[in-house]
């Protein structure tokens, strides 16, 4: 009982360490983007292309970050995550300049790099071994409502002390939250190294490397697209604006809703099974928004939603059973890399669609799920079959 309970406590830990980061950097620029604009006398597209460049950022440290939670655990690698997180939203609040803000959004990326989903689940598979599978799905649980909590919080900071205190707030929040729940992960044994500098480990990449990197790449394309455009796209389908907000209201309870089933349904099966189901129900949900027109503007992102959820799930689980857990961060940060950059980008280049296709620019997201899907099908069958390596 013990063992779950300081299990429990950990994943409560880092879920709710994950909610802020997320909160305060990810999900950010959709509050602030407009008052800092307006403030500096500048256009609000000089911010997100600020914040694309910080997620391509991101993206790059990957592969660095994983090897180095193999080498280390994730606990000093998420620990250092909140100074970078806090400093440059320290430097975000005091900016008066666009190389100011340049240079926040820079090291917004390098905290993002070093402490989001693809950090959190490579501590975890340092912690557990083959057996962190619900440990991830239980962080997603938690920091699934990290738009939820982040907006509405920053919305309000933005309403009473103005949009610098509020990153000032959140920057707080990180060295006064953030960094003591990340100091609850335990010391992870450091990995013996020889003498001399450190040896990169050998990642062979194969096909299933090569297809798990597209696959996740073409999901989160849409993901990252629709978070941006979802209003636009349902109304181009004759959604009133009404009806477009209180869609996007249904994404976060349809993300959680998916991972409890993860939890629990779809548990029983390999994370192949749950992660192929998640590339459908958004061309699935296409279909119905297409037939059904705006009406059916929240079936649309229910569906897309408990789609999304479980993908999220999938990153860390399914590279996890199907490679085992040696050299798990670092795989981890190799498959991502192009995720990563694939969100920097979609959100301009869906803006560049919209205005020629319209409401057929779901066919594009569709087409993207489904190529998805069939990467995931391509997968060779030895993938279903590998045995875990046992936990360190």
């Amino acid at each position: 009982m013990q063992v779950d309970r300081s299990r429990l406590s950990i994943v409560a830990a880092l879920g709710t360490a994950q909610t802020l980061a997320w909160g305060s950097s990810y999900y950010l620029p959709a509050i602030l983007a407009d008052p800092f604009a307006r403030e500096l006398g500048i256009s609000s597209n000089w911010f997100f292309a600020a914040f694309s460049a910080s997620l391509v950022i991101s993206g790059l440290l990957g592969p660095r970050v994983g090897r180095q939670i193999d080498r280390v655990g994730g606990r000093q690698v998420l620990c250092i995550s909140n100074v970078f997180l806090a400093a440059g939203l320290a430097l975000l609040g005091a900016s008066t300049s666009v190389w100011m803000m340049s240079t926040a959004w820079l090291l917004l990326g390098i905290g993002m790099g070093l402490g989001l989903y693809d950090a959190a689940f490579g501590a975890l598979g340092r912690i557990y071994g083959s057996d962190a599978r619900g440990a991830i799905t239980g962080i997603t649980l938690i920091a699934g409502f990290a738009s939820t909590v982040g907006w509405p919080l920053s919305s309000l900071g933005l309403e009473t002390i103005g949009w610098r205190e509020t990153c000032f707030a959140w920057a707080a929040a990180h060295i006064v939250i953030g960094l003591p729940l990340n100091l609850m992960l335990p010391k992870a044994a450091r990995v013996a190294a020889s003498r001399g500098p450190a040896v990169k480990p050998h990642i062979r990449i194969d096909r299933t490397m090569v297809l798990l990197s597209f696959a996740f790449a073409a999901a989160w394309t849409v993901t990252s697209a629709m978070a941006a455009h979802l209003p636009r796209i349902v109304e181009a389908f004759g959604a009133t604006p009404a009806q477009a907000v209180f869609a996007g209201m249904m994404i976060g309870p349809a993300q959680v809703a998916a991972r409890v089933m993860e939890a629990s349904l779809l548990g029983r099966f390999h994370p192949l099974v749950s992660t192929r189901l998640a590339c459908i129900t958004h061309p699935i949900g296409v279909c119905v928004i297409g037939i059904f027109g705006g009406g059916a503007a929240a079936a649309f992102t229910l569906l897309h939603g408990a789609g999304n959820g479980i993908l999220t799930i999938a990153r860390g689980t399914l590279p996890l059973a199907i490679f085992g857990p040696e050299n798990y961060a670092y795989r981890l940060g190799l498959i991502g890399a192009p995720s990563r950059i694939a969100q920097a980008l979609a959100p301009l280049a869906f803006g560049l669609l919209l205005e020629p296709l319209g409401r057929g620019v779901v066919l594009v997201t569709a087409g993207l799920s489904l190529s998805a899907l069939i990467a995931l099908i391509l997968l060779p069958h030895t993938c279903t079959e590998r045995s875990t390596a046992p936990a360190e």
